[in-house]
């Protein structure tokens, strides 16, 4: 019969561990600005933080019109450049026009280094 050490029950036990904790460490959406829910003027850009770096050409973002002054109406797509910055945790979604009053939510799909895709969303109302 051979018998296992205890040091290496402990390593492998360890490995997994971290193996799996790792493979459990996807983006979350830590705040945007403006925040969720928040009404005010049109902002220039959208910002969204991330708990992880994001991978760039799997990350994106499209801008919708959910309502325009109080009458709801089917998502309506809104021009808008999605970027990274300087930081890789970041994700900017910039207007080309000036936002017009309604609600607007920004559908967002994060990809880290785990390469598996998280989606949310977040809505902002323009006065």
């Amino acid at each position: 019969m051979r018998i296992i050490k205890p040091t290496a029950v402990a390593i492998a036990l360890l490995s997994g561990l971290l193996i799996s904790t790792l493979a459990q460490a996807h983006p979350k959406l830590l705040s945007s600005t403006p925040a969720e829910g928040a009404a005010g003027a049109p902002p220039d850009k959208i910002e969204l933080h991330f708990s992880e770096n994001l991978v760039t050409q799997f990350s994106g973002a499209k801008l919708l019109m959910t309502e325009m002054s109080g009458m709801a109406h089917a998502p309506m797509p809104v021009k808008a450049k999605v970027s990274g910055g300087s930081d890789p945790k970041t994700m900017f979604i910039t207007p080309t026009a000036s936002l017009t009053p309604g609600t607007y939510k920004v559908e967002w799909r994060a990809v880290s280094s785990d390469t598996h895709p998280i989606t949310g969303n977040v809505t902002l109302k323009v006065k």
